[in-house]
């Protein structure tokens, strides 16, 4: 529903309706959704130290290629933790309340035009890095080139293969629909400020 101009604005302070008060007010039942998800980056940053302390260890021990294995784990790990990242600052900033970062030396370039379709748009380019890091570390482990015997078989790395590609062509299909939404938004307010 778009404001016109007969539509007036409720002035500022006003008190919402009970429901409508209950139906807005309930956004903050995410709030839990977000604080476990700051303890997932938690376990994550864990699982980072854990994993780097293991290449460190073995550093002599390993091949190339085991080294190369160890360090896309540890990208994985960092991307991963970027898309929860994403999630966090800017679901909380889009759904829930607004940060007020505005001015903040840390404040993240992505948050200041950050809308939930910038938000689906990103994090799809986030999972399609998070499932081009796992396609390749499959293709070295399956060539024979890891650190332990894999069982991957060809009909698996090929759905991998084939999910990855879903992947790519739902981030662009989203890119897409939101190019065109955008499209027509622009016209419409094209169309309005001409009359």
């Amino acid at each position: 529903m778009s404001l016109t101009p007969e539509t007036p604005l409720p002035p500022p302070g006003s008190r919402l309706r009970p429901i409508p008060m209950l139906i807005f007010s309930s956004r903050w039942l995410q709030l839990p959704l977000y604080v476990g998800l700051i303890v997932a980056q938690a376990v994550y940053t864990v699982l980072f130290l854990k994993e780097l302390w293991h290449l460190i260890g073995h550093t002599f021990d390993f091949s190339e290629q085991q080294i190369m294995l160890v360090v896309l784990s540890l990208i994985d790990v960092v991307m991963i933790s970027n898309l929860l990242v994403m999630v966090i600052v800017g679901g909380y900033e889009t759904f829930v309340s607004r940060l007020n970062l505005e001015g903040h030396p840390d404040e993240p370039e992505w948050l200041s035009h950050v809308n939930a379709s910038v938000l689906k748009i990103k994090l799809a380019m986030a999972i399609i890095g998070i499932s081009s890091i796992h396609l390749l570390r499959t293709f070295i482990e399956a060539g024979g080139l890891g650190t332990a015997k894999t069982n991957y078989t060809e009909t698996g790395v090929m759905w991998q293969t084939i999910i990855h590609i879903v992947f790519i062509i739902s981030a662009i299909g989203i890119a897409y629909v939101d190019r065109l939404s955008n499209d027509v938004t622009d016209h419409a307010h094209a169309q309005q400020a001409s009359h």
